[in-house]
């Protein structure tokens, strides 16, 4: 498995606090009212907007959070804001490539705080397209599961379409073409597993090695970028030790 993608199974097991709960929670409503304004709000018609739900329901966003996120959005009620979808690409200490997905209302705001947070860190904005060529869109979907249990998911999981899989600390990852990632997931949960979330990401074609300097800065520099409010989703290619990620986990 990526490091990357164990640096986000960690992040996504510990605990958070109240305040960035709330604060996670309001990012997952504006991808919910994004999506409804953009394709309706019937999520059984709207791709986009069915992934933005799961995703809420992984996180346990109360249901009335989600329901209002949906008829606010697709009720197009304007409020005098318009919601600005962005990528930006970067490179952190070490020559690690970093992908930034943002919804913002302030497009200069975002990207002064996206620069100020990476020139802290040793690292800065790239040119469009010098680092998405590093990432291909994929469907991740992650289980909780023994050894046992992975084994006969992953038949499951393989049969419903899925083409490649990562074990990690209890964990099965399972990639797949972002068409497929709804199907597999029915077939898992038809056999009872349990699944801590299912999502497009974008997934590294290669990765960065680390030692245990770098790969403590690039953790804190991520976790940094993730706080910001306009940032909804963020990705990299880095590659940590197990021993930072040990680290990591047990802060």
């Amino acid at each position: 498995m990526a490091g990357h993608s164990k640096w986000k199974q960690i992040k996504h097991a510990k605990a958070i606090t109240d305040q960035r709960r709330g604060k996670l929670f309001t990012k997952l409503a504006r991808e919910i009212i994004v999506a409804a304004k953009q394709g309706g709000g019937d999520p059984d018609a709207n791709f986009r907007l069915r992934m933005a739900v799961q995703h809420a329901k992984d996180a346990n966003m109360p249901g009335e959070n989600i329901d209002r996120a949906i008829k606010r959005g697709a009720g197009g009620a304007e409020d005098g804001v318009q919601m600005i979808e962005a990528v930006y690409e970067a490179y952190g200490p070490g020559g690690v490539a970093i992908m930034l997905e943002t919804l913002t209302d302030n497009r200069n705001r975002t990207v002064s705080d996206v620069r100020t947070t990476l020139t802290r860190a040793g690292g800065n904005l790239a040119e469009s397209g010098s680092v998405s060529w590093q990432f291909e869109k994929r469907g991740v979907i992650t289980v909780d599961a023994s050894e046992d249990e992975a084994e006969d998911l992953t038949l499951i999981a393989i049969d419903a379409g899925a083409d490649d899989f990562d074990t990690f600390d209890s964990t099965l990852q399972v990639f797949s073409e972002p068409s497929t990632l709804e199907e597999i997931r029915s077939a898992l949960e038809s056999s009872d597993a349990s699944i801590s979330s299912s999502e497009v990401s974008m997934i590294p074609s290669h990765t960065v090695e680390l030692d245990g300097k770098s790969a403590g800065q690039i953790l804190r520099l991520l976790d940094q970028l993730e706080e910001l409010d306009d940032v909804q989703r963020v990705y990299s290619n880095a590659d940590f030790p197990d021993e930072t990620l040990a680290s990591y986990q047990a802060e």
